[in-house]
């Protein structure tokens, strides 16, 4: 069998009505649309397939390559038909409908479907844009329930200005909204649940409104404290930890944020990490071999690589199973 090696992905892009053009004008993603709201980076789904673009497994889908070399490439106890992470670049030009999702416990019992925790890195963002993440101040889940039924959703919701480099840890249960003019990378559990709460009254191209989901969203909705909200968050952190590496490290997912210098700086540890570039260059040297890796650049280490280092003058999120 092939020796394993650093995997460049292609990943699957998506036009949604609020997409915009920067994906495709900045950060080198490709579409037969003119618009693309979101980059799936990281996906192994039965639509959804990331392709290895190097080396000789080039061509393949990962969920082959993961069928093919087991453990040798996720390090975890999960096959290709449950595979735990998706990773997307999101470019919001317009404001993202207002969602919640279920927790696993719901989503188990009522859909049949793993629940979805996400974290959001603001990559970019225009002056004076906002997110929804939340509910506001002091408004219960009988509050919310009450703003919806007098058609008034947006007064019961927390609008938090963003800036870039900034986290947003978003658990199940907690309604939120990227808003016009951010671009974001997300790290989520691998469901796509969502269930609509608000959508500005926008029509589809072909007239009609889409799809709330109102009794589901208050069946699993509810008020977080920060406090809670970073309990989950560093569920798994064990001991002393740097908040600005650590992005999160919850029961699902880890995540942190590298900033490289001319120092080589290992980045295999026996997991199976994702890097996604933020900024800049980076090279990263294997068994003799050096990989260039660039803004928007989509690579998988495999977990049974060992002595991977990075360098250069990059900015990387690097995310693996929690």
């Amino acid at each position: 069998m092939r020796e394993l090696y650093p995997l460049q992905l292609c990943g699957v892009t998506k036009s949604p009505i609020w997409g915009g053009t920067r994906l495709l004008r900045d950060w080198n993603k490709t579409s037969a649309a003119s618009t693309v709201g979101e980059s799936w980076e990281l996906t192994v789904r039965t639509q959804e397939k990331c392709v290895v673009t190097n080396g000789t497994l080039g061509g393949k889908t990962l969920d082959e390559v993961i069928k093919a070399y087991g453990t040798a490439v996720t390090g975890g106890g999960f096959g290709a038909g449950d595979f735990p992470l998706l990773i997307k670049l999101i470019d919001a030009e317009d404001d993202l409908s207002v969602q919640v999702h279920p927790d696993d416990a719901y989503a188990a019992r009522v859909e049949n479907d793993r629940g979805k925790t996400e974290m959001w890195y603001i990559v970019d963002a225009a002056p004076g844009a906002e997110l929804i993440c939340g509910l506001a101040d002091g408004v219960s889940r009988e509050d919310y329930a009450n703003a919806v039924k007098a058609g008034d959703v947006m007064s019961a919701l927390k609008r938090q200005p963003v800036r870039v480099g900034e986290t947003y840890f978003i658990p199940a249960g907690l309604p939120h909204a990227i808003g016009k003019g951010i671009l974001i990378a997300e790290i989520q559990q691998n469901c796509d649940r969502t269930y609509r709460v608000y959508d500005y009254d926008r029509r589809q191209p072909d007239g009609s409104l889409r799809e709330l989901h109102v009794e589901k969203a208050l069946d699993v909705i509810r008020p977080f404290t920060d406090a809670e909200i970073d309990a989950i968050r560093y569920s798994k952190v064990n001991g002393v930890y740097d908040r600005k590496r650590l992005l999160a490290h919850c029961d699902f997912f880890r995540v942190e944020k590298l900033t490289l210098s001319a120092d080589a700086e290992p980045i295999s540890d026996g997991s199976m990490r994702h890097i996604l570039c933020l900024s800049g260059k980076a090279q990263l040297a294997y068994h003799g071999e050096t990989y260039t890796v660039t803004r928007g650049d989509s690579w998988l280490l495999p977990a049974s690589l060992t002595n991977v280092t990075a360098t250069g003058d990059a900015t990387l999120l690097l995310s693996s199973v929690g």
